[in-house]
């Protein structure tokens, strides 16, 4: 199982948000790129970046610092937060990103989005599907940085991209992330159960090395890490050990 490390970006800082919340906000540095090159010393080949200004105006605000990070670390960059057309997709990965990763747009443009995968090609397109658990725990997709609910569950998104060759799905437990609580495990068996051909990226409440053994033991493909790592609650070793074990 990969183990992506993951940077969130605000006013040009490094900070984590509280359940999703945009008022309830830890800054963990004003020195971002540093923060890229902290992690880039990890036994890891991936980093995800979210420019959390650009998920709330729709237009990236963060963008030089992205590419330092990009130019610096050597890692292979996911990046969302704010990409919501083609020629932002064709700009970043023409310019030192891996993968684009598709929010809102994956839900409420579903056409344009099956365009991008046929263009750009499943490898370079990651799905991030952000869910809160509806009352009869039905996960249910929120929008625009996660302050909207879309009214579509989880499961008929993902239906409705059927036959694109979708492969890379992030999908995040919002009342979970940044909260310490422990992964939503149940969500991402139930998910590969349903689609056990995607490389599925669990996010949202891991805590420890031991929250991510878990997730591996059910064939998890990948999980992010913010607060976790940033927080020293994993530590490189813990992430080496992991890496190296079966």
């Amino acid at each position: 199982m990969r183990i992506i490390p993951a940077i969130d970006l605000k006013d040009g800082k490094c900070v984590r948000l509280f359940k999703g919340d945009f008022d309830q906000t830890t800054e963990y540095s004003n020195d971002p790129v540093e923060m890229g090159r902290r992690f880039s010393a990890l036994d890891v080949e991936d980093l995800h970046i979210v420019d959390l200004d650009g998920a709330r105006s729709g237009k990236q605000q963060n963008a030089a610092i992205v590419q330092a990070i990009a130019a610096e670390t050597g890692l292979d960059i996911q990046l969302g937060g704010g990409i919501r057309d083609r020629s932002a997709i064709a700009d970043w990965l023409s310019g030192g990103v891996s993968r684009c990763v598709i929010g809102s747009m994956a839900i409420i443009e579903i056409p344009t989005v099956t365009e991008w995968l046929a263009e750009f090609g499943s490898e370079r397109i990651v799905l991030a599907l952000d869910v809160k658990l509806g009352d009869d725990g039905t996960p249910m997709l929120t929008t625009h940085g996660w302050t909207a609910d879309s009214g579509v569950s989880l499961w008929d998104c993902i239906d409705r991209y059927s036959g694109t060759g979708i492969k890379h799905v992030l999908c995040t437990d919002v009342s979970r992330d940044g909260a310490m609580a422990g992964p939503n495990v149940e969500l991402y068996v139930e998910t590969l159960r349903r689609y056990p051909d995607l490389s599925l990226q669990a996010s949202g409440g891991v805590r420890n090395i031991d929250d991510l053994t878990e997730l591996r033991s059910h064939g998890v493909p990948a999980a992010i890490s913010g607060r976790a790592l940033l927080d020293g609650e994993i530590t490189t070793r813990e992430v080496a050990s992991f890496r190296q074990s079966v």
